[in-house]
């Protein structure tokens, strides 16, 4: 019969609140807890679990901040941390320099040097010191070593041992960076597209992209700052000036200007005044609260007294208004000229890649003109042949020698106008004669008859 489960006392109630804790029994915790380094290769899909399971518990405990410098991206690796794992009835994690390594193989983290410091991307395939190793040793050399614990699949590795401290440090959770750079430009995303939108120093850049959740340690934003420039390329860094880049637009865009620092510290100015202004006036309201509860104790003189506190710092209050406008009117003109000088550049790239890919088209490449024009040429001489040859069969048909007989041609002319002439005579006398037999007085009677004869005859 197997003894109760002992319950789980941690020194940080916090811990066991966290995912997997929570859903861990006592039993699995102590496998979990024991000396997971010989599972490797007898129990291959144990040690897997175990090492998952220890991902996911780091993560969380990395997340939550929980630890004493309250990092919410870099896990640190010291006594501290083994006294916050540490759960009564279990005892302290003999398995973690093993997790640690492991992780590390995996590039689940990354110690904070070499983060910072390396300049390839934590993308970048394979680790060459290991590559090197591997070939100059040889497989079987590289399997006893790995027996022996002194190097993994991957490369070198911390020795497994629980009294050995080499493999302490701090750890880099590339999960959780990941993660905060997908939120960091999510929000970059909805500001404006500005030149000053994307410009921060090192203390701007802390305070726009801490949340109520998550408030950026000086090495959480050094972390992140360096993500963002090597693995993701989504800005650019020199000395304390961050700028946020459109990873579309031409290289030499993606320098830092001195018209980028210009703007950059008319914002910090604006900024700086802007917290005077609001400090100012909670003072103001300090000083009116405190003269109105003077006032209620019948303290007039001590009334006075914070009035006229209020009013000196309503003075000035007053001028660092003046101030403010006139920088925030500066920094607006100074934004919009080095918007607008921006966007003509970015239409006379446009415009310079229009033209080329028109250029490059395989019509216009000079072999291509020139095959072209020589098809014209050629059409042009067919069709000056085809002209020439329609010219040639008219002559045959017409006659090139025909000569015509000009006095002939006169008296045939001569000849259809007296035809045509004759021919107008008998129509007007065919006309006369058609109206006179169509007139009745025209006719004489049987009476008169006799008498026409005698006038006739006279």
């Amino acid at each position: 019969m197997q003894p109760p489960s002992t319950p789980k006392t941690s020194s940080s109630p916090a811990l066991l609140a966290l995912p997997p804790y929570a859903t861990t029994s006592p039993s699995r915790l102590q496998s979990i807890y024991s000396d997971i380094s010989r599972q490797k290769h007898s129990n291959p899909a144990s040690y897997n679990a175990n090492i998952e399971w220890w991902r996911r518990a780091l993560e969380a405990i990395t997340r939550a901040g929980i630890q004493q410098r309250g990092s919410n991206l870099v896990l640190t690796a010291d006594t501290g941390l083994m006294d916050l794992l540490r759960i009564s009835g279990v005892g302290k994690p003999l398995a973690l320099s093993t997790v640690v390594a492991e992780l590390r193989t995996q590039k689940s983290i990354f110690t904070r040097s070499d983060f910072l410091n390396s300049k390839e991307s934590v993308y970048d395939s394979g680790w060459l010191p290991g590559r090197i190793a591997a070939y100059v040793v040889g497989k079987p050399l590289w399997w006893a070593l790995e027996q022996l614990g002194v190097v993994g699949e991957e490369g070198f590795i911390t020795p497994s041992t629980a009294k050995d401290t080499a493999w302490w440090g701090d750890y880099v959770v590339i999960s959780l960076v990941e993660a905060a750079a997908n939120d960091i430009l999510a929000k970059q995303s909805l500001k404006g597209s500005g030149p000053g939108d994307g410009l921060y120093t090192f203390e701007s850049f802390k305070r726009e992209f801490s949340t109520d959740s998550q408030v950026l340690t000086d090495g959480d934003a050094k972390v992140l700052i360096k993500f963002l420039e090597r693995d993701r390329r989504a800005v650019v860094v020199d000395k304390d000036v961050i700028k946020f880049i459109d990873t579309d637009i031409a290289s030499a865009s993606r320098d830092i200007t001195g018209v980028d620092r210009g703007i950059l510290e008319l914002k910090e100015a604006v900024s700086h005044l802007q917290a005077q202004v609001t400090e100012f006036e909670r003072k103001m309201d300090e000083y009116t609260q405190k003269a109105s509860a003077a006032l209620k104790q019948k303290h007039k003189p001590v009334a006075l007294t914070y009035l006229r506190s209020r009013k000196q710092i309503e003075d000035v209050l007053q001028k660092r208004l003046g101030s403010l406008e006139t920088l925030h009117a500066t920094l607006i003109s100074v934004e919009t000229a080095a918007g607008d000088v921006e966007q003509i550049m970015k239409s006379y790239q446009s415009s310079t890649a229009t033209l080329r890919a028109i250029l490059a088209h395989p019509s216009l490449q000079k072999e291509s003109i020139e095959k072209t024009m020589d098809a014209v040429a050629e059409a042009n001489a067919d069709a000056k042949d085809i002209d020439e040859t329609i010219r040639i069969g008219a002559d045959v048909v017409i006659g090139p020698d025909t000569v015509f007989d000009e006095a002939e041609l006169e008296e045939e002319l001569k000849r259809l106008a007296e035809e045509a002439e004759n021919d107008k005579v008998n129509d007007v006398r065919a006309i006369l004669e058609d109206k006179a037999l169509k007139t009745p007085a025209a006719r004489p009677s049987p009476d008169a008859e006799p008498q026409r004869e005698g006038v006739l005859a006279s």
